[in-house]
């Protein structure tokens, strides 16, 4: 058990919410077809100046102001985006100058595992806290998925939404207090190919041709190949956490879920079993925003009253990989 507070939890959301309205037209289906499909109401969509960085320190912002800590009272600021704004540098760096910590030389370095960065950095400043290298993290996830969908699959299109959300998280002393309890993360590279951008690195160069690397820049997902894959290993992975962590699947107080579709969701309430409100739900008006779904759900269990004293929270989530992971904490 590693003692540990969430000190401060803050999110953002893009100014335009659109509706599933609007992209029944897109996808030139009927009103109402996008909804009964896939379970979406609305999703925002980032305007071209709420970029990941912007997005991403106003979410800092917020869960600072709840930790009531100054920028500057940070160790570390963690970039946890699923898809980057810019390779190099990454995303802390430029939520760090967003921040005005531009000069203040705190440690900033980014995290990627996907849709799992955010419980990859958590963990990540978890070891932080063990070690003593640092006593206030702040972790931020921003993604703009809006920007490299294939809209010609509504399947993986219809379901994503931009957004970010941040976290202060401070090392504590009490080892009956808040903490994480357990946590564990897998990963098969068998389905390397069932979510992917190709362009953007090495793999797809401008050499290759226009045509190619905008082609590579759109976002490919095989939406029934990776719940295969999840539901094949997540029950295993879920039990041994939990009973690392010594609960039960019925015991453990709130379940935040990666919100990765519709299914997935009801997957996990079948998973999980007792009473499904546990599991939080807000697919409907947010969608899949990648990196900042988890911690997103996070503030959505704070703000509805669910983070009380010595509640269990199970983080549970899947990513391109493929990869999967579970974390208990105590708040």
């Amino acid at each position: 058990m590693t003692p540990m507070i969430l000190a401060g939890l803050g999110a953002y959301s893009p100014r335009e919410h659109r509706s599933s309205q609007a992209l029944d037209a897109v996808f030139g289906q009927p009103s109402g077809w996008t909804e009964t499909q896939f379970g979406i109401a609305s999703r925002g969509v980032a305007a071209p100046d709420e970029t990941t960085s912007m997005m991403g320190a106003e979410a800092a912002r917020r869960a600072l102001a709840m930790a009531r800590w100054e920028a500057g009272d940070i160790d570390v600021l963690i970039g946890a985006c699923g898809v980057m704004e810019q390779p190099i540098p990454g995303a802390s760096v430029l939520i760090q100058e967003a921040l005005g910590l531009g000069q203040s030389g705190v440690w900033a370095f980014d995290v990627n595992q996907t849709c799992l960065s955010f419980v990859t950095a958590l963990d990540v400043a978890a070891m932080g806290f063990a070690t003593g290298r640092f006593r206030r993290a702040l972790i931020v996830s921003s993604d703009i998925p809006s920007c490299g969908l294939d809209w010609e699959t509504p399947a993986s299109a219809a379901i994503f939404g931009d957004g970010a959300a941040a976290v202060c998280v401070e090392a504590g002393d009490d080892p009956h207090g808040p903490g994480l309890l357990a946590r564990r993360f897998e990963t098969y590279g068998s389905g390397k190919d069932l979510a992917s951008v190709r362009s953007g690195g090495t793999r797809v160069r401008l050499d290759d041709g226009l045509e190619a690397f905008s082609d590579g820049a759109r976002f490919r997902m095989d939406p029934f190949g990776i719940f295969k894959a999840a539901s094949r290993t997540l029950p295993a992975l879920i039990a041994r956490v939990l009973g690392e962590a010594g609960l039960t699947r019925e015991s453990v107080d709130v379940i935040v879920g990666h919100q990765a579709s519709r299914p997935a969701i009801e997957h996990a309430r079948r998973l999980m079993g007792g009473d499904p409100d546990r599991v939080i739900d807000i697919f409907a008006t947010r969608g899949n925003q990648i990196a900042a779904s988890l911690p997103t759900v996070l503030v959505e269990a704070q703000a509805t009253g669910r983070l009380g004293p010595g509640k269990t929270v199970l983080l549970l989530g899947t990513a391109a990989g493929i990869s999967l992971a579970a974390m208990v904490l105590r708040t």
